[in-house]
């Protein structure tokens, strides 16, 4: 009884929550998913039906990562708050039938809605469109098929008022382009292959009834990516030839992000005459061949700008303070900088200078002087070493960017100077780096928790000193400069990869662990760090990281051996926020203990494994997707064959997809001659999320889309 009479007492001086006022209620409610607002929470009182179903909780619905979300709860959410929804984003809702777009037609006052990686056929689009007047704002897939001539008069009316559109092409086309007559913003996205799935050429002309010209007038932002191959290059050469004719007057933005070699033609080079000639820009990225060589940028003129992007260009350190950041001049509105592959922009001149020389410290501090406010900035995939200069190396400038979000370096760019040439590479670090016999090391010991393992590097490591000041950072990738996946879009499988910079040699465990005193971080991505012995510093992560919703971690240590399973599965147990697991590592044995140690990871979505000989224990991974709810996509390239491959995918398919509508599993063995045709059906969400090992950072401008 005295037991009893407590607890009621508790409960007579707690809280209630609907006792609290209506604007805190709506704060706590924005951050329940729509459909769950609409159709459970209304339901249980009428104070929560009231306030669930309140503007600021109707106007803008976001579907795009619900996977839970099916055709039905579609259905029902239209029919309840249809009128009342004005911004609906569906992107990457893959899983639902295209039957369901027919119920956006109840949407009568949408005026922006995102279909990217949704499935809309030309005759379905020209229905909702030809409903929704008031839609400023649209992006939506090409797919094969697609045809223009389908679009109805009402159709065109509503796509000629659009002033934003946003295009993925998986076929050569203009699309609905030539309708939007009134485009202020333009993103292309071209995901054409070379080959069709019977293996013919494709060509990149434009199919009969595609010849109408867009509207380029009024265009504020043009933004095209491309994806490998010679088709895509044809294409968007063919949305450039517009431009190049007439350059639009309030053009501010202009970036075009090709991979490999995109060549300039006389077209492309009247356009960038034209552009020096007649506009200011704010954001600029070009392909390299178009600035390397040239004296482009220093007749380009610049407003105001917010993001650059000079990735895998021979752009020289000089080049790049006296043409771009003139002098420290204006640029304190720059936000977002890639410098990704750019090997020589920390240094005076690339004529005579190798790619492993020094960097200029004086050209790295007057950047960080003149872009003081960047949020953004991406120097991987080049080596930037520092000089033994006391007070120049690069973390140690690195550290005045206060307002910094993310950042990309290379592993040889965190090397401690002083330490690497007083010490010479101890015997682990001289192991070479081949799948050939193994051989036995020592294991150094480290400290055992974060507090003394900090009492001894913070003084002396660089690296240390710069995750102290960035508090706030909330992306990381350390990626060494040689590094590249096993699995590059579009090819077969690389069997060999490249060894580590020298600089390199020393990078491990205490500077992961380093990496544990950002509080505030959310992504973190490790690759060709030779130096990890233990993998402690990633226990430090998981225990004091506790926003880490996205980790990726690629060939660490030793290559003949995964040195830090130990490790990883202690830190997996800390991480309840993880949304998304991306591991490439060869001989990885995913089994019964890792899965295990992955089921205390309550919030997982999304796991890529890419293993060269690497196993499976499909008990343990049937086991691990029944225990995590949540997950929705398993990607596993492994060296399984095929038979075992086919038949775990299909065992969980048969089992969790009822479940889970968005489920997507693929297990392929990873060196098998048609992995590039498995890869094709991936859901783009995915492929370009996750399971495609890329640099993320600065790879475009913030708030480029919603």
């Amino acid at each position: 009884q005295e037991v009893v009479s407590e607890e009621s007492e508790e409960e007579s001086n707690g809280v209630n929550l609907m006792e609290f006022s209506d604007e805190i209620l709506l704060h706590i409610l924005s951050y329940v998913p729509c459909t769950d607002l609409v159709l459970n929470v209304r339901r249980t009182c009428r104070k929560l039906a009231t306030l669930c179903l309140d503007k600021s909780l109707t106007h803008t619905v976001l579907l795009q990562k619900d996977y839970k979300v099916n055709k039905d709860k579609v259905k029902q959410l239209m029919r309840d708050i249809g009128k009342e929804i004005y911004q609906l984003n569906m992107a990457g809702c893959y899983w639902l039938p295209s039957s369901t777009i027919d119920h956006v037609t109840r949407c009568k006052n949408l005026v922006k809605l995102n279909l990217s990686g949704c499935h809309v056929t030309s005759l379905r689009l020209s229905k909702m469109l030809s409903t929704l007047q008031h839609l400023r704002s649209l992006a939506i897939d090409v797919n094969p098929g697609f045809d223009a001539s389908q679009l109805s008069s009402e159709c065109k009316a509503t796509l000629s008022r659009v002033s934003e559109l946003k295009q993925t092409l998986y076929t050569p086309s203009y699309g609905v382009v030539p309708c939007c007559t009134s485009l202020e913003k333009l993103l292309l996205y071209f995901e054409i292959l070379d080959r069709s799935r019977e293996g013919f050429m494709l060509s990149g002309q434009l199919m009969v009834g595609e010849s109408n010209v867009p509207h380029y007038q009024n265009l504020r932002i043009f933004y095209a990516r491309l994806a490998p191959g010679y088709v895509n290059q044809e294409v968007v050469r063919l949305y450039l030839a517009v431009l190049s004719d007439r350059t639009p007057e309030n053009l501010h933005a202009f970036l075009i992000s090709a991979p490999g070699s995109f060549a300039e033609t006389g077209a492309t080079k009247n356009l960038l005459d034209s552009m020096a000639r007649n506009v200011r820009l704010d954001a600029l990225q070009l392909p390299k061949a178009w600035i390397n060589g040239s004296g482009l940028l220093q007749h380009l003129k610049f407003n105001n700008p917010f993001y650059f992007s000079f990735s895998r260009c021979t752009l020289s350190g000089g080049h790049l303070i006296q043409r771009v950041i003139n002098g420290g001049k204006d640029l304190k509105s720059l936000t977002s900088l890639n410098l990704s592959g750019c090997v020589h922009c920390l240094a005076p001149e690339s004529l005579f200078r190798k790619a492993e020389d020094d960097i200029d410290s004086s050209i790295l501090e007057s950047l960080v002087v003149s872009c003081c406010n960047l949020r953004h900035l991406n120097l991987s995939a080049a080596h930037h070493h520092s000089s033994e200069s006391i007070g120049n190396h690069l973390c140690q400038l690195l550290s005045r960017l206060k307002h910094l979000l993310s950042l990309a370096l290379p592993v040889c760019s965190i090397t401690d100077v002083a330490a690497s040439v007083e010490k010479p590479p101890t015997t682990p670090n001289l192991v070479p780096q081949t799948f050939g016999r193994k051989v036995r090391i020592g294991i150094q010991t480290y400290p055992k928790n974060l507090g003394d393992q900090a009492n001894q590097k913070i003084e002396s490591s660089v690296f240390w000193a710069l995750m102290g000041s960035l508090r706030f950072l909330e992306t990381l990738e350390i990626i060494g400069s040689s590094f590249s996946s096993a699995m590059p879009r579009n090819e077969p499988a690389i069997r060999n990869s490249l060894p580590p910079c020298v600089r390199a040699q020393s990078v491990g465990d205490s500077e992961v662990a380093a990496i544990s005193q950002l509080t505030y971080l959310q992504s973190l991505t490790l690759a060709q760090l030779p130096n990890i012995l233990t993998g402690s510093g990633l226990v430090n992560i998981g225990l004091q990281c506790q926003h880490l919703r996205t980790l990726s971690l690629a060939n660490l240590g030793m290559m003949g051996k995964v040195v830090y399973m130990s490790a990883l599965m202690d830190m997996l147990k800390h991480c309840k926020c993880l949304r998304d697991l991306r591991l490439e590592q060869p001989y990885l044995c995913a089994g019964a203990q890792f899965f295990q140690a992955l089921s205390h990871c309550s919030s997982l979505q999304r796991l890529c494994i890419v293993s060269r000989s690497g196993t499976l224990q499909s008990d343990a991974v049937m086991s691990f997707m029944a225990n995590c709810l949540e997950v929705i996509m398993c990607h596993m390239f492994v060296g399984e064959s095929l038979t075992v491959c086919r038949n775990l995918q299909q065992s969980i398919v048969r089992s969790f997809q009822a479940e889970r509508p968005a489920l997507n599993v693929v297990i392929f063995p990873l060196l098998h001659e048609d992995l590039t045709e498995v890869i094709r059906d991936v859901p783009m969400r995915h492929l370009d999320e996750i399971t495609l090992f890329k640099s993320r950072v600065a790879e475009e401008p913030p708030n480029l889309w919603w």
